[in-house]
């Protein structure tokens, strides 16, 4: 029997993220007292009405089949949550509710990449997109933003890296995992640049209810009607309404992708859980004041542990706009305590000082390090004490 299996999985790099959650997970359970400052999801429970709703839906037998592309009512309420927060007209056809944003993502490159197709992805990018797009059989392309811009992309950057089989370019914003957001005018540029090209725009929007300090976040398909047609939005409840386990993520775009998007889906998943359909319905239609409770709690967190942070040796620390993520650069703490890489130095304050954090690497920056702080504000404090004593320790002049 032959046992080889399929060559699309022979380039995966495994989840970071997850492979240190996973680790921090197994100390606790050895009795060993762990921070853990991966997470990527809220730390709230799910608001109580929106569970009462999933709860009510299966009370009433709606636990059968439904469209494979989502429940009517739940596409018209997220054409209502679109319309109302940005201005954007779609119909049920240019809409698909997914199995979570990331299945969402997945399918979306499954139907417009063919084999040595190209997207461009700006680095710090969140660890799924370059997989995704390798297991479509495409290739991803990277444009590197830094702590000295502010971790984004300019449209030069863009336009430099498109070829004659670039096919589209990834916009995160806010970004997972710098926190960092695209002014109007810096999306109007490198939507300007795709219109040039006339490649897709895919618009990853899912921490777009995350944002402190004044912060406003413009979707790029509001900005023109070619911008509407050519960008691809994707976005969930998993973040704004701490539903990551419910599973359900949607896009909103071009119903010549759309349609093609719900056959590939009615062959996979089906549809994504009914349950958690009437959850969601209930999340985008119900009251609003949990959404506003977590994010406000998120900012006071931000406030208090940034200027900790900013204050441990050898960090160069940008204050993040949204999501809930810090990415200091690392790279003279690094060195200055005798590793080779931030890989190793992460390993070490795990295993030393009992702090999760994920490395950089992951992310396309290996001299950073994230670090969330969807995490209790006590913990996270003393976390970063530890930290600070880590690198004071070992710090060598």
């Amino acid at each position: 029997m032959n046992r080889k299996l399929a060559t699309r999985t022979e380039s995966l790099t495994p989840s970071t993220t997850l492979a240190i959650t996973a680790k921090a997970k197994a100390m606790k359970k050895d009795g060993i007292d762990v921070i853990g400052l991966g997470a990527g999801e809220p730390d709230f429970n799910t608001p109580e009405n929106i569970i009462e709703a999933a709860y009510k839906s299966m009370e009433e037998g709606k636990t059968k089949y439904t469209p494979s592309g989502g429940l009517p009512e739940l596409k018209q309420a997220i054409i209502n949550k679109m319309q109302r927060d940005h201005g954007l007209t779609y119909s049920p056809s240019e809409v698909i509710v997914g199995v979570g944003a990331k299945h969402v993502l997945y399918t979306l490159f499954q139907v417009i990449l063919d084999p040595g197709d190209e997207v461009v992805i700006p680095i710090p990018y969140w660890v799924s997109y370059p997989e995704q797009v390798k297991l479509a059989g495409g290739k991803p392309v990277f444009i590197e933003g830094t702590v000295d811009t502010d971790f984004k992309v300019s449209a030069q950057q863009l336009r430099s890296a498109i070829t004659d089989r670039t096919k589209a370019f990834i916009l995160n914003s806010p970004s997972n995992p710098s926190g960092m957001i695209y002014t109007e005018e810096e999306l109007k540029e490198l939507a300007s640049v795709c219109k040039e090209a006339d490649i897709w725009i895919i618009s990853d929007e899912i921490y777009e209810k995350l944002l402190y300090g004044g912060a406003t976040h413009t979707s790029v398909a509001q900005l023109s009607g070619d911008a509407k047609e050519r960008t691809i939005v994707i976005n969930g409840v998993s973040k704004s309404h701490s539903m990551t386990g419910w599973r359900i993520g949607y896009a909103c775009g071009d119903e010549r992708v759309i349609k093609p998007m719900t056959d590939l889906a009615s062959h996979s998943t089906s549809n994504p859980a009914t349950p958690s359909q009437y959850a969601a319905i209930e999340a985008y239609e119900g009251p609003q004041d949990a959404v506003e409770m977590m994010r406000k709690d998120f900012g006071e967190r931000l406030e208090a542990v940034y200027p900790l942070l900013a204050e441990v040796p050898g960090f160069r620390l940008l204050k993040p706009q949204g999501a809930f993520y810090l990415l200091p650069d690392v790279t003279e703490a690094v060195r200055k305590t005798g590793f080779g890489n931030t890989d190793e130095f992460a390993k070490a304050l795990l295993e030393e000082a009992n702090v999760a954090v994920i490395p950089g690497s992951g992310f396309g920056a290996p001299d950073t390090i994230r670090l969330s702080y969807a995490t209790e504000l006590g913990l996270f404090k003393e976390a970063v004490r530890r930290i600070r004593e880590f690198v004071e320790k070992r710090w060598q002049d």
